[in-house]
């Protein structure tokens, strides 16, 4: 068959775009028409009705008239411009707007009159959208639900506006049906919910019976004609979610939430959401098809009852009167009783559904979908309930309800394992399993004060990731990320967890339990998680099992130091020497745990800490706490703040440069022993400034002797350096000793040849020779000895 030739700019604008453009003029002519004469007041409300009829009869007569000519001539139609389709089409928009403004406008049809005048008027488009085909359909339904806007009335009726709209919207879904056409069912649908918008916002100063009643008609429509596998729907696949039949429920479910919070929970109002949601669950369960719309209606439902518990009313928070009770009017009190109910009611729904769906598929996203929904909701509403009633405050009630919805989840886990192999079951085990340790995470946070909320999800994420181990279900990793995330979250809003009642005992406080347990909990959840796969989940939690290490290190330091403030903005020479030693420990301790798991997280966060550990030595030890810079007094002699805040940091860079030193490049340990050699150095001048001065180094001059003490402590200590650098055959330490024995040489030229008299200035240079010699020596003989020429041939 030959391609159809393509057609130029001229033969479109003549054959479709004219078309298209005359149509729309028609409708929208004809409803301008009657809008003119109202304005103008040219002619009577009954003539005005009569004409906009004659109209819509011509426009129809005129479009029946062209479909059967062009059958008769054998013409072909082109199917975009169709010409009998758009006439008909305006004839239909103007015949809705004379049936609506005859009844809203003029009050000259009773009620159920303009019913069946409207329902004619649908039943006329129907059966000429089957003739003319879907540019009728189109043109009809969008002509159809703009009516409302471009006739209106100063005292506009909610009531017929609804009664309009359910009349149109059943036309559109029957014809819909009628041809299989989805495109027509999902714009009809748009339409239909977006014309609640108006609704929502009367609904919150009157009364929200008319939007309700609407609402859940336009459900049933949907549910009668769109939904596949039901009532009158179309022919469904068996056990397959149909994008169609979910967004036509969902999409109602959507405006009676709404409805329901903004009109302050309206009983009408709060009625008819509960009735979508519960046959939502019906209908999800009779047909898969619908199974997208659940989770919504679920969400919905939790969002209802979060709201609930939110808002501030002021007739729960009114005191009793007292003895003064009846002589002033007093609000009503609110009655908790209504929500309750429905959140007893949504929780048990979602639940039971979710139960019962498990291992009826044959495909596994069905059942998996029903038990996320039946663990989430009725944990999500208890929350809801929770806060609401009890303020987030120590509820044993409220931990016995949590109590018993993880004893009915571990229940269904047991029964569901018993049950034969179906497809989802074994997710489906896992998904109660995990709503089992939320929920008793959650009662051991109702039971116990409010800082458990944070060490509960924490626990959680160990026991999903325990759940996981034997049950592999993707969403279970990412369960356990994301829980750890929640807690992290947390812990942001409030370092302290407690607040203020973090209390003052050193070590043994809440920052123990609220960074403690669940930096446990993440390590134990990472490396569950790191057996199957090293993958973003189990690296997410084993980087957050780093973070809640250190910030627990860090801030009970903190703690202690600051005598419980840990928001007191500076640290003495005790604090940053003591977070300067645990940064160095935790880098220590990385870099031995990633050699064994080979995890990116583990390497990362091992230079992490030791780059922070760096920062610390250079910004704080060298910097900021120097004794010699804040006057500090640092204690007796050996065993004081100078062992602390340099002593001991020197060991341990030491150490981390010996574990580094076959794992990490060169650089990384050079940098390692330059600071191991610089804390120990500023160590051993501190502790010699200590033994001349006393406490406090900035008091008293410095004599000839003391800088004698420098010249030669540090010679020995470059003597040391040498000699650990020969027996573990470190070059780093033997650089080491050359800088500080170049510094030393430099010291002596510069300063004691100038600053020093007498016998120290005499001994200063001679203890500097024979070192030199000494060190010499060392080199020659043991590090690079001379080899004796080969004897003659």
């Amino acid at each position: 068959v030959a391609p159809e030739p393509e057609r130029g700019f001229e033969e479109r604008f003549g054959t479709q775009w004219v078309v298209w453009v005359g149509g729309v003029a028609l409708a929208l002519g004809g409803i301008f028409l009657v809008r003119f004469s109202i304005e103008q007041g040219l002619i009577g409300p009954g003539v005005r009705v009569a004409l906009g009829a004659l109209l819509a009869a011509a426009l129809v007569v005129a479009g029946e008239w062209s479909r059967r000519n062009e059958l008769r001539l054998g013409a072909v139609a082109i199917p975009s411009a169709h010409v009998p389709s758009i006439l008909t089409a305006a004839g239909t928009t103007v015949a809705y707007a004379t049936v609506y403004a005859a009844y809203a406008l003029y009050g000259f049809l009773a009620p159920p009159l303009a019913f069946l005048l409207l329902g004619v008027v649908a039943l006329a488009t129907l059966a000429a959208a089957l003739l003319h085909g879907p540019a009728l359909a189109g043109l009809g339904l969008v002509g159809a639900y703009v009516t409302p806007l471009l006739v209106s009335s100063d005292e506009p009726s909610f009531w017929a506006l609804y009664l309009y709209l359910t009349v149109v919207t059943a036309a559109a879904f029957a014809l819909a049906r009628a041809r299989l056409w989805r495109w027509l069912a999902l714009t009809a649908v748009c339409f239909a919910t977006l014309w609640t918008l108006p609704g929502l916002a009367e609904a919150a100063v009157a009364t929200a019976v008319p939007h309700t009643v609407y609402i859940v008609i336009g459900f049933a429509l949907a549910a009668a004609m769109i939904v596949a596998g039901l009532l009158f729907g179309p022919d469904a696949t068996p056990d397959t979610v149909d994008e169609i039949s979910s967004l036509a429920l969902a999409a109602w479910l959507v405006p009676a939430g709404l409805l329901t919070m903004v009109s302050g929970h309206d009983s009408v109002a709060l009625t008819g959401f509960t009735l979508l949601v519960v046959a939502t669950v019906g209908i999800a369960r009779k047909s898969p098809a619908a199974l997208g719309a659940a989770p919504v209606a679920a969400g919905l439902a939790v969002l209802v009852m979060a709201e609930w518990a939110t808002e501030t009313r002021l007739d729960t928070l009114i005191a009793p009167a007292g003895p003064v009770a009846g002589a002033v009017p007093e609000p009503v009190r609110a009655s908790f009783m209504l929500h309750m109910l429905a959140g007893f009611g949504f929780a048990a729904l979602f639940g039971a559904a979710g139960f019962f769906a498990q291992g009826r598929s044959e495909r596994a996203v069905i059942p998996q979908v029903w038990a996320w929904c039946a663990i989430a909701t009725p944990l999500a509403i208890l929350v809801a309930l929770y806060w609401r009633i009890a303020g987030f405050d120590r509820s044993i009630p409220f931990a016995g309800l949590a109590l018993l919805l993880a004893a009915l989840f571990a229940v269904a886990t047991e029964t569901l394992v018993r049950r034969p192999v179906r497809p989802g079951l074994a997710a489906g085990q896992a998904i109660f399993a995990v709503g089992s340790v939320a929920a008793l995470a959650l009662a051991l946070t109702m039971a116990l004060d409010k800082g458990w909320l944070t060490v509960a999800l924490a626990l959680t994420v160990a026991g999903i990731a325990a759940v996981e181990r034997q049950r592999p279900l993707p969403a279970l990793r990412w369960l356990a990320a994301g829980t750890a995330l929640v807690v992290l979250a947390r812990i942001g809003w409030e370092p302290r967890i407690v607040g203020s009642l973090v209390g003052t005992t050193p070590v043994f406080n809440w920052l123990l339990w609220g960074y403690g347990v669940p930096a446990l909990a993440f390590w134990t959840g990472g490396y569950l998680l790191r057996k199957r796969a090293d993958d973003g989940p189990a690296r997410t939690v084993d980087t957050l099992a780093i973070l809640f290490t250190v910030l627990l290190l860090t801030l009970e330091i903190r703690h202690f130091v600051q005598g419980g403030d840990i928001y007191r903005p500076a640290g003495p020479l005790t604090e940053v020497g003591l977070q300067v030693a645990a940064w160095l420990a935790m880098a220590i301790g990385l870099e031995r745990l990633r050699l064994r798991t080979g995890s990116i997280v583990h390497d990362i966060g091992a230079l992490a800490m030791a780059a922070l550990a760096l920062a610390g030595i250079l910004g704080g030890l060298v910097l900021l706490a120097d004794p010699l810079v804040t006057g500090e007094a640092v204690g007796g002699p050996l065993v004081n703040l100078i062992l602390l805040g340099y002593g001991i940091p020197a060991v341990l860079a030491a150490i981390l440069s010996l574990v580094a030193r076959h794992t990490r490049p060169m650089a990384y340990r050079a940098v390692a022993a330059t600071a191991a050699v610089g804390l120990a150095m500023l160590w051993l001048s501190l502790e010699i400034r200590r033994a001349y001065h006393g406490a406090v180094l900035t008091i008293g001059p410095t004599t000839d002797v003391e800088q004698y003490t420098y010249s030669a402590a540090w010679l020995g200590f470059g003597v040391a350096l040498l000699l650990a650098g020969i027996l573990l055959r470190s070059q780093p330490a033997r650089l080491a000793s050359a800088a500080v024995v170049t510094l030393t040489i430099g010291k002596v030229f510069l300063y004691d040849m100038a600053g020093l008299t007498g016998i120290f200035r005499a001994l200063s240079f001679i203890g500097l020779g024979l070192v030199l010699v000494g060190i010499g020596l060392l080199y020659q003989r043991l590090l690079f000895p001379r080899r004796a020429p080969p004897p003659a041939a």
